[in-house]
């Protein structure tokens, strides 16, 4: 059976204690954001979420999604889930108040989304591809279209989602064949079809709102001659209201290795009205607004489902007897002794925990650069967060959903034979997190973003956002009493991030496909800093809150216990993959093609 309770102290303590949430009360529409709010509204999504949403995540997997004659139907309950879910105001949290939403900082906007991944994957796609949509219309819409659909994408009466893909092109968008006809009244005719579309189609909404890339008729080739259209499964009446449905069909859904609950669809586009969003042929400006946005949301599902599998493993861990402790029995009243006792479980248990707490840390710190980057009155504060948030946009991506499925990997693993069956849940988490590494551009395709667009961005500009509060901490308490040796391995782990990237900004500069073959152990690299700069961060905060602390004095120590783990059995890693992008292309190109 699944295991699940949101991890409330810590995301308390990652908010308040760690990143100090106060700090963002400066910036606009935050000035009366304060912790008691802050905590209580996370304290009622745990219920909602736990009470709702859990309980239908098996049992989605087991019915799936229903496909006839165009309608898509979710699994039992669904629906009663959605409207309780849209009558709370879940989907409106970081939505602005002009359109109706609750203008609450984005760090509580991606832990609820932790919550809802940890609980139930599935149904979160639903809402969470809506909110993607409402920022690349509030983003680059006309004020029309704005006040048409933003108000009914918040209140989660309307759907959203986003339409990229086609059978022939994933990646290489500039390939995409779905055509836009300018038409008299100013609107366009698109036709096409699309594949691999989350919540194309569903029974939770009474509109669905595609984002649609398409190419105009005097379309240049390439990326550059693509545009972005919203185009309506019903068209909506002047009044908003309801119209006529509009040339838009689901042809059919996908059968799936997880998120069986979540309709993955084929759009056709039979000369369907749309209207144009932003500039013509400057569509990719436009969707990068929702993809930033998604890509980011797809970390937190790594991290949520990550969390999942970990408590799931724990509780397994305690209860499971089997064999005795190395060290002579501990439960000698019982048979065997719990496996929690045995040391190579408990490696996996802290390996999941140092992932999981280590990533709740960095996305808040990079959700607060969100709400900076929109929100600060200064220019110079607003691209200072832009920059970094650009940077660690891919990291997340990536780390976080490799780490999640690594860690549910794990979970199966403590599981044993019973991971492997259906009864305990732990197959399906595996399942449904492998997704993540895929969509909104793999992991691949973030690692060459990485080392290809953001570290040489503005000359470096962005990466120095990153670089120079690490360096400026290390300096500060490398001599730190209470953590100066975990400061002092860190540093050796950051440094060697520093010689990797100067290392990788100079091969690609002479070879590009030097730097394609370093990026995915680069971002890893990247990635283990970030965690590691989080965890000596945790370290030092909860070395100073235990003197004064007795009722969380248990939390503090575990936390000082985990942050040792991550620095001294984790981030080594870092050495290795120094090595292996020294190493170069050549063993990785040795080989020619014939040979494969």
């Amino acid at each position: 059976m699944q295991t699940y309770t949101a991890p409330l102290r810590d995301m308390r303590f990652v908010l308040h204690e760690l990143h100090d949430s106060t700090s963002l009360t400066h910036l606009t529409g935050l000035e009366e954001i304060t912790p008691d709010l802050v905590n209580s509204i996370l304290e009622e999504a745990a219920k909602f979420i736990c009470s709702t949403l859990l309980p239908l995540n098996a049992s989605g997997d087991a019915e799936g999604c229903h496909y006839e004659n165009g309608a898509v139907r979710t699994p039992k309950g669904f629906k009663e889930a959605y409207k309780t879910f849209r009558e709370g105001g879940w989907g409106a949290l970081n939505a602005d108040p002009a359109y109706g939403g609750q203008g609450l900082p984005a760090s509580l906007g991606k832990l609820v989304d932790e919550m809802v991944s940890g609980s139930n994957l599935s149904f979160g796609l639903y809402p969470g591809l809506s909110h993607g949509a409402y920022l690349a219309l509030k983003s680059h819409g006309s004020d029309a279209l704005k006040n048409l659909y933003l108000p009914k994408l918040v209140d989660g009466s309307w759907a959203g989602t986003m339409c990229l893909t086609e059978a022939h092109c994933g990646t290489d968008l500039g390939l995409l064949r779905t055509r836009a006809v300018p038409q008299a009244d100013g609107s366009f005719k698109l036709s096409g079809s699309k594949i691999f579309i989350s919540a194309g189609e569903h029974d939770l909404t009474e509109n669905i709102i595609h984002l649609v890339l398409a190419r105009l008729p005097d379309a240049p080739a390439g990326v550059t001659g693509i545009s972005l259209f919203v185009v309506p499964k019903f068209l909506p009446n002047a009044d908003g209201t309801i119209g006529m449905r509009n040339g838009v069909t689901c042809v059919g859904i996908e059968h799936k290795l997880g998120i069986k609950a979540s309709a993955t669809c084929q759009i056709n586009f039979d000369a369907a009205t749309g209207w144009l969003v932003g500039e013509p042929h400057k569509g990719m400006r436009a969707m990068f607004v929702m993809m930033n946005s998604e890509r980011l949301s797809v970390g937190i599902q790594g991290l949520g489902v990550g969390e999942a599998a970990y408590q799931s493993a724990a509780a397994y861990a305690r209860e499971r007897l089997q064999g005795r402790s190395l060290a002579g029995a501990q439960r000698p009243d019982k048979s065997a002794d719990p496996i929690i006792v045995h040391p190579d479980v408990r490696r996996m248990l802290m390996t999941m925990r140092a992932y999981n707490e280590g990533c709740r840390a960095l996305g808040v710190w990079v959700a607060n650069a969100l709400d900076r980057m929109d929100r600060a009155k200064d220019s110079a504060e607003r691209e200072a967060a832009a920059d970094f948030v650009a940077l660690l946009t891919p990291v997340v991506k990536a780390l976080f959903t490799d780490l999640g499925f690594e860690s549910t990997n794990l979970a199966l693993q403590i599981h044993g034979g019973h991971g492997y069956i259906v009864e305990h849940g732990v197959e399906q988490l595996l399942r449904d997190v492998r997704i993540a590494m895929i969509y909104e551009g793999t992991n691949g395709v973030q690692a060459l973003d990485l080392v290809g667009r953001k570290l040489p961005a503005n000359m470096g500009r962005s990466l120095r956002r990153f670089f120079h509060p690490i360096a400026q901490f290390i300096h500060a308490h490398e001599r730190d009493p209470q953590i100066g040796p975990l400061v002092q391995s860190f540093a050796e782990s950051f440094g060697a991030l520093q010689l990797a990237t100067a290392l990788v900004v100079q091969a690609g500069g002479i070879d590009p496909e030097e730097a394609g073959a370093a990026a995915t152990d680069y971002l890893r690299m990247f990635g283990l800093v970030a965690l590691g700069f989080m965890w000596v961060r945790m370290a030092k905060v909860a070395a100073d809150a235990a003197t004064g602390a007795a009722q969380d004095a248990a939390f503090y120590r575990a936390k000082r216990a985990t942050a040792t783990f991550y620095i001294q059995r984790i981030l080594p890693q870092t050495g290795a993959l120094l090595h292996a992008i020294q190493a170069g292309k050549a063993s990785m190109t040795a080989l020619e093609e014939a040979a494969f």
